[in-house]
């Protein structure tokens, strides 16, 4: 019985851990780029302005920042820190080279991520 359960659990988990999620999410990324305009590159000066200036008339006690710090470290983490640095000891040059094209196509995968997270979003008592 535990070898079915655990054959069940390998297949199950080389179907979503395998080439098909690569290709959705690779997919997803290069959709999202194109249907935001190349948002990465059109928006970048903006974006780096907004990152160091507060909004005029904004509120509360976070600056845009420090909110920008905040979203990104529960994002991304310490993991991926050691990830990096493994693939390319592992991997070398052509790591890091396909490290730069993944995290171009996740900008826009965030963007759409964060923008309908606020979209959506509710307010409580």
């Amino acid at each position: 019985m535990f070898t079915q359960i655990n054959n069940l659990i390998n297949w199950l988990d080389a179907v979503v851990w395998g080439l098909p999620l690569i290709i959705l999410i690779l997919f997803t990324g290069c959709l999202l780029t194109i249907r935001l305009g190349v948002l990465q590159i059109r928006h970048l000066g903006k974006a780096l302005k907004f990152m160091i200036k507060n909004e005029d008339g904004g509120e509360g006690e976070v600056s845009s920042f420090g909110a920008l710090c905040t979203a990104l470290s529960a994002t991304i983490g310490t993991g991926n820190i050691v990830g990096v640095a493994t693939a390319i000891a592992a991997g070398g040059p052509g790591a890091l080279f396909w490290m730069v094209i993944a995290a171009f196509l996740g900008m826009a995968t965030k963007y759409a991520e964060g923008l309908l997270a606020i979209k959506y979003r509710t307010i409580d008592n």
